[in-house]
């Protein structure tokens, strides 16, 4: 079993940055290949993809990304990270952090693809 725990979320104003982490216990990163990926989900909205990483190195992001946010991840401590920048309005939702074991197979863009799930962190961007 892996658990994982986001925090950074807050309130911020548009045009800020947040850096969003996501703490994992239960599987060691450095020892098991595991894919990681981020979603969120808006009020009344369905979640959606947000961006993944790889355990092969890869990563992959949204199109409304533009550019403005990075997956990173820290095998020794068994994090993953989301610099978010150039945060819109939009961007307000629940940020959650998801992990699967990776061997390669499958698309880590789809949420069904991830077994573990964190609890969410509110991220709430002001005009």
């Amino acid at each position: 079993q892996v658990q994982l725990v986001e925090s950074g979320g807050g309130l911020v104003q548009a045009g800020g940055s947040l850096r969003l982490s996501c703490a994992a216990s239960g599987r060691t990163f450095s020892r098991y290949p595991m894919g990681l990926g981020w979603f969120r989900q808006a009020p009344g909205k369905e979640r959606e993809f947000v961006a993944a990483f790889r355990s092969g190195g890869s990563t992959y992001y949204a199109d409304f990304v533009s550019g403005r946010f990075t997956i990173s991840r820290d095998n020794a401590k068994n994090t993953v990270y989301l610099q978010m920048n150039s945060l819109k309005p939009d961007d307000t939702a629940v940020y959650y952090c998801a992990a699967n074991e990776d061997y390669g197979l499958g698309t880590s863009t789809s949420a069904s693809w991830y077994g573990y799930w964190g609890q969410g962190t509110q991220v709430t961007v002001s005009s």
